[in-house]
């Protein structure tokens, strides 16, 4: 007899939420919220499809800070998770009808009503994945779209198109979805660069001793200023790009820290200079990309500021390259084949339609060129290669999104390449979709790219008029190429975590 009294109170339990539900759907139909009538309906109508939501997105990332655009996209990977779940599981699993709209006043009501099932509430979910994503990533952002959220799944109510039982477990699975792709790719909160190997290094409360050389081509003007703010002894000295070297020379050669505010290629400027004259480095990031300065830490004058306040650094590692007499140094990665061709179509375009079009369109130029991949000896034998890329240090993630270094002292090249074969397009596509590079299992390497790591490289063999890029610069190189680490060589200033 037991089973049956527990199914008995099991279906009067659901009876009495049902019952509940729909008195509250009631109440609120009945209430006069005459504010609301030209706001919460046009809201709704907005949400269909996420355009409200792609279409905050798009103004998060044109704030053109790297947490607003960071958290832009984890906004709306939490969307997609949470719609691709209510359309494929929740939609099918419950087959509740939608509220009687009867009670519901005309002005209200949606033009054109819903026609799949009530629960859960697919809006509410939407609403709620990309305000939990944006918030786990930026609480500031999410502060901002909270609000707006609350009200679209509010309106669900209001227009009469779901119970609120929809509305609550919508919202529930949408902030599920946030916290789901957080598990798959944590936010940079959580993953903070260890702060190792420490180095000792001045303290500047006031700035005084640091000399930051800006490019301003880079549109350093709003970062510098905001750096003078928090260090007003610091000495700053705008130039054009083809002064930066020169500027950064003079700079090393009277200052206690040099700084540097601009690009990839800058940065690297600046990181030869400091090595050279044994001085600490102190980097602002100011270009399109900023991979070293973001990969530290830093992502703007407050974070620089208070590492340059406190003396907090740490040593990391630089790679060089040799080739013919030649040779270079640089912190983020060096690469031959299609990716040289790449940067220097993107630096012909990018004055004139800025830096990410450029990199698209640069990119298009290259695959569809019709070329021959380059030739070369590398760990014993010869083979043709469409692209070996070097990085100063192991990536994660990399793929069709940038990838990140957690440690700038391991001691190792991250050594990634596709092979050369027919459709090199659709063969650098394919590295890129499964991220190539995860590096393979030991024994079982994939046809088209590979993934190594280790602490010196040398390539021979290579044509003249190779071009190879470092970041962000580009040279020739030829014969003989080798690549060797320079293990914790810089010392450069950032905000140490805990502190």
């Amino acid at each position: 007899m037991k089973p049956d009294v527990d199914l008995t109170l099991l279906k009067g339990g659901r009876h009495r939420l049902l019952t509940l539900d729909s008195r509250l759907f009631e109440f609120a139909a009945g209430r006069n919220w005459p504010a609301a009538e030209p706001i919460l309906p046009r809201l709704s109508r907005s949400a269909n499809h996420g355009v409200l939501w792609f279409a905050t997105a798009a103004a998060m990332a044109a704030s053109r800070t790297p947490r607003s655009r960071r958290a832009a996209a984890r906004g709306l990977a939490s969307l997609t998770l949470a719609s691709l779940t209510i359309n494929t599981l929740g939609k099918r699993s419950v087959r509740r009808t939608r509220p009687v709209l009867d009670s519901v006043p005309r002005v209200r009501q949606l033009k054109r009503q819903p026609i799949t099932t009530s629960f859960p509430s697919g809006h509410s979910a939407s609403a709620a994945a990309f305000a939990t994503g944006v918030a786990l990533e930026s609480p500031a952002w999410g502060a901002a779209v909270a609000p707006i959220a609350w009200s679209v799944a509010l309106s669900r109510v209001y227009t009469g198109v779901h119970f609120p039982s929809d509305v609550l477990a919508g919202a529930a699975l949408g902030a599920g979805a946030a916290f789901a792709v957080r598990g798959l790719v944590p936010t940079r909160a959580q993953v903070v660069p260890p702060a190792r190997p420490r180095a000792q290094v001045p303290a500047l409360p006031d700035g005084e001793g640091l000399v930051m050389v800006a490019n301003t081509a880079s549109g350093t003007a709003d970062r510098v200023r905001a750096l003078h703010d928090g260090l007003p002894l610091a000495e700053i000295v705008e130039c054009e790009p083809t002064d930066v070297r020169v500027e950064l020379e003079k700079a090393a050669a009277r200052a206690t820290v040099l700084g540097v505010c601009g690009g990839d290629g800058t940065v690297n400027a600046a990181a030869e200079i400091a090595l050279r004259h044994d001085v600490p480095l102190a980097v602002l990031p100011g270009g399109t990309l900023n991979h070293f300065a973001y990969d530290l830490g830093v992502e703007g004058a407050r974070d620089l500021t208070r590492a340059v306040r406190r003396g907090e650094a740490v040593r990391v590692d630089a790679g060089r390259f040799t080739s013919d007499g030649r040779e270079g140094v640089f912190v983020n990665a060096c690469s031959l084949g299609v990716y040289p061709e790449l940067v220097r179509e993107r630096e012909r375009w990018s004055r004139r339609i800025g830096g990410w079009p450029a990199g698209v369109l640069g990119a298009l130029r290259v695959l569809r060129a019709d070329r021959h991949p380059l030739e070369a000896e590398f760990r014993g034998r010869a083979r043709p290669l469409w692209l070996l890329f070097v990085g100063n240090g192991t990536y994660h993630r990399m793929g069709l999104t940038p990838g990140r270094r957690t440690d700038l002292a391991d001691g190792r090249f991250d050594v990634r390449v596709v092979h050369g074969g027919r459709r090199p397009a659709l063969r650098l596509l394919a590295a890129a979709v499964a991220g190539p590079l995860t590096l393979p299992q030991r024994g079982d390497p994939h046809p088209a790219h590979a993934a190594v790591q280790v602490g010196r490289l040398h390539l021979s063999g290579v044509a003249p008029g190779t071009l190879l890029a470092y970041d962000g610069e580009v040279t020739d190189v030829e014969g003989e190429v080798t690549l060797e680490k320079l293990p914790e060589a810089l010392t450069v200033y950032r905000p140490l975590p805990g502190n």
